[in-house]
């Protein structure tokens, strides 16, 4: 049983650091558009270019280069 209660709580700490980091880097989460099997409605399959969970370019965050 304290096992069961030690795992429970491991989770929750993990749990409650990953949302202290979200809240901390002020970044909205946003969903991704569905992968591969995703089809727009003409029946072809949906690409990153068209699809409408995009942000316009001139909303985009701008992207910072990591070496």
């Amino acid at each position: 049983m304290s096992l069961l209660l030690l795992t429970i709580a491991v989770l929750a700490l993990a749990m409650t650091g990953m949302a202290v980091g979200v809240i901390l880097s002020n970044r909205a989460l946003r969903g991704s558009c569905g992968g591969i099997a995703v089809r727009g409605p003409d029946g072809e399959p949906m690409t990153c270019g068209n699809c409408n969970c995009r942000l316009p370019e001139d909303e985009a965050p701008a992207e910072t280069s990591r070496s």
